[in-house]
Formats: structure tokens, C-alpha cells, sequence
């Protein structure tokens, strides 16, 4: 067989193949034909919760001692005896000796000054007898002189009335010198001013002080504060801030102070002190001061258990979580963070899966949730996640079946 032949022989092979085809093709049924359902988004949601009580204000601040003071001797001298128990950490008590400086020349001061007071006091003696012969001898002279008003007319000198001030004179200020020598003895036991906690010292025996010198610090056991820098929005949200006076515990606003301690949360209870009446110069935030009396004792625990070497104090310098008793407002809703959208709006997913956009005002936001007023309804849900934007009127599918 030629070549021209093999060409003939394999194009009748393929257009027959080509026949075939389109013959079983003509006798396949034809295919049904259906419209494509409409492709309904899936959301993530969350739930409206009514608001009910205060609405808490939230917020963080740094430990500081309620009142701090320097200790240093009021008198120079050697330091003969310092007290163990005056150290970094160590615990004092309201009048307690820490140290004291050698008593020796205040002591000697104080004998010279009570013996010049003794002299003091007999030249008084002998001016204030002087003083009563002259006016007796001045007295008969007049009397023979014939003089009626003897005491009007006698030099105050001849009646001596000038020795006798100076000599009482002299003799307070010697009573004013012994004061002065018993006060500098006495300033030669360092006390403690109040109930508190050595936070540092730098005195020891056989030590030279001077008047003055600082050799150590001690803030007040009694009470801590936390200062809380807040917006002048969330600073609103505290009943009668600006009303409140440092120091007035008959109108309290209640707070409560969270901090963190191995695994566990801790909370101590407190109360809001004052607001400063000045703007942060940098954050042009409100300082609101929270105090709590008593941080020397144990701790809450958050979870109820407590520590494995036991429950701490409040720590100075420690940085903390502050609550805050807030006003309590009618007709708010508490909705998941997620849920607040940009331009301070929420998705609502009414029934049948409809979407809404409602504008609310926020009120207070908080770590999971926000705190807002609108025209929202306790329970309904409202799109958390899986929508990057929405229109009001569409359908949306959830996790909850009512809605699919």
C-alpha cells in the first residue's frame, strides 16, 4: 500500500469517528434546568444584654504611699543605739524609738541652764524684796512730807519697779532656756510619726548626724493610693466626683482594687478620695484618686483560693486595676466589644435574619463588652464577626437556627 493510500485509509477513519460522535451526542436527553439559590452570608453574633445597677468605670493606676516622710534628727550628735527592727521593710509603730543620739551634752546644757535658773530665780527674790523696802521707806518720807498721793508722785525707778522687770524678765528666759535644753534631750530619741513601713534607711551605731540629715523614709500603714487617669468621659460616669473633699469618708464612692500575684487576682476594697482639678498636661486625662485604707492585710482572692505562701498585701508601687462604683443610667445595653462598629453603630439581626443598623452612644467601654445607649431590644442578636460591611434590609444567616 502506497502512501497516498495510509492518507485515504486514516481520514476515513477519523471522519467517521467524527460521525459516530455526533450521533451519540444527538441522542443523549437533554439536561434539566434549574435556577441557582441566593447565596445568604453567614454572621458571627453576640446578644443584647439590658443594662441594670451602676455602670462600673474601669481603669488602672500605679500604687503610692497615702502620706510619706523623710526621718532625720532634729539635733547634731553620735547615734548609740539604732533600733533591729528599722530596716528596709521593717514595721514601725506611732511613737516608736528607731534610733537615738548620744544624750551627754544635752544633758550637760540642761545643768548649766537649771543652775542659772537658780541664780535667776534668788536675784528675783532680792529684787522683789528691794523693791518692797523702797516703796515702805519711800512711803514714810512722803508721809512726813505731807505728800497725800505718794504713789503717784514716786519715780518708778526710786520704787525699784525697773530691777524687779529685769530681774523677772531674766528669769523667763532662763524657764525659756530650760524648755529649750529639755526639748533638745528630748529630740535625742527619733520616733516614728505614725503607724507605717521603713521603705529605705541609711543610719547605724556610732554614726555622726547632723540636724537635718536624712537617714531614711517611712510611709503610712494606714492607707494606700492609686492614681487613675481617666477621660473626662468615664470621669462623669462618678457620682458626685467633684463634691467629694480628701480626707471625707461620710460620702464614699465605692472601688475596688485588683492586682496580680503569682497565678492569682487579688482585690482589696477602697473608695474615691478626690478628683484633681487640672488636666494632664500629656494625656489630658482627669486624675482620680482611689484610696484604700488598711493594704497591709491579706488580700481576696478573685477565684477564692488562695496563695501557696499565703495572700499577699497591697504592694507600694505596684501597678493595678481599678472598678469603680459608677452612676447607674436608665434604659442602657450591655453589647459584646466586637459588636460596636466603626461610626459607634451595631448590627442588629432582627427575625427572619434581616439586618438593621442602629446608632448608639457609648457609654462605657470595658475589656469583652461596651456600655451603650440606643434603640436596641434586650435579646436580639447583633453581628459580632464574618461581615466586613452590611446594608440595612439584607439577609444574613447565624448560628442560631431561629434565624436560618
Amino acid at each position: 500500500m502506497g502512501r497516498i493510500s495510509r492518507f485515504y485509509v486514516a481520514a476515513a477513519i477519523l471522519v467517521g469517528s467524527v460521525v459516530l460522535a455526533a450521533f451519540l451526542i444527538s441522542l443523549a436527553p437533554e439536561p434539566d434546568s434549574r435556577e441557582l439559590p441566593a447565596q445568604i452570608p453567614f454572621a458571627q453574633t453576640g446578644r443584647i444584654v439590658a443594662g441594670s445597677g451602676p455602670i462600673p468605670v474601669y481603669g488602672a493606676g500605679t500604687v503610692r504611699p497615702g502620706a510619706e516622710v523623710d526621718i532625720a534628727p532634729q539635733v547634731g550628735g553620735k547615734v548609740v543605739w539604732v533600733d533591729p527592727g528599722f530596716k528596709s521593710g521593717g514595721r514601725v509603730q506611732a511613737g516608736q524609738t528607731i534610733f537615738r543620739i548620744e544624750e551627754a551634752d544635752y544633758q550637760h546644757q540642761l545643768r548649766v541652764v537649771e543652775a542659772d535658773l537658780a541664780a535667776r530665780q534668788a536675784a528675783l527674790l532680792e529684787a522683789e524684796e528691794k523693791a518692797v523696802i523702797a516703796r515702805a521707806e519711800y512711803t514714810r518720807f512722803a508721809d512726813r512730807q505731807g505728800v497725800t498721793d505718794s504713789a503717784s508722785t514716786a519715780s518708778p525707778l526710786a520704787l525699784r519697779e525697773p530691777q524687779l522687770k529685769a530681774a523677772q524678765a531674766a528669769l523667763k528666759r532662763d524657764e525659756a532656756r530650760i524648755a529649750n535644753a529639755n526639748l533638745a534631750l528630748s529630740r535625742t530619741r527619733i520616733t516614728a510619726p505614725f503607724d507605717g513601713v521603713v521603705r529605705d534607711e541609711s543610719v547605724d551605731a556610732g554614726q555622726i548626724l547632723h540636724a537635718g540629715q536624712s537617714v531614711g523614709r517611712i510611709f503610712a500603714a494606714d492607707a494606700v493610693e492609686v492614681v487613675v487617669p481617666l477621660s473626662d468621659a468615664e470621669s462623669s460616669l462618678i457620682p458626685g466626683l467633684w463634691e467629694l473633699q480628701a480626707g471625707d469618708t461620710r460620702r464614699q464612692v465605692s472601688a475596688r482594687v485588683i492586682a496580680r500575684y503569682g497565678d492569682g487576682s487579688y482585690t482589696w476594697d477602697g473608695y474615691v478620695d478626690r478628683g484633681e482639678a487640672s488636666l494632664d498636661e500629656q494625656t489630658r486625662t482627669i486624675d482620680v484618686i482611689v484610696r484604700v485604707p488598711d493594704p497591709l492585710s491579706a488580700g481576696v482572692p478573685l477565684d477564692g483560693s488562695a496563695a501557696i505562701g499565703g495572700n499577699p498585701p497591697l504592694l507600694v508601687g505596684e501597678f493595678v486595676q481599678v472598678q469603680i462604683r459608677g452612676i447607674a443610667l436608665e434604659n442602657y445595653y450591655r453589647v459584646p466589644r466586637a459588636a460596636l462598629q466603626p461610626g459607634n453603630e451595631v448590627w442588629v439581626v432582627n427575625e427572619g435574619g434581616v439586618v438593621s443598623i442602629v446608632p448608639v452612644r457609648v457609654v462605657q467601654r470595658a475589656d469583652d463588652e461596651v456600655y451603650v445607649i440606643g434603640n436596641l431590644e434586650a435579646g436580639r442578636a447583633v453581628i459580632t464577626g464574618g461581615m466586613q460591611y452590611v446594608t440595612s434590609g439584607m439577609r444574613v444567616l447565624t448560628g442560631d437556627d431561629s434565624l436560618q
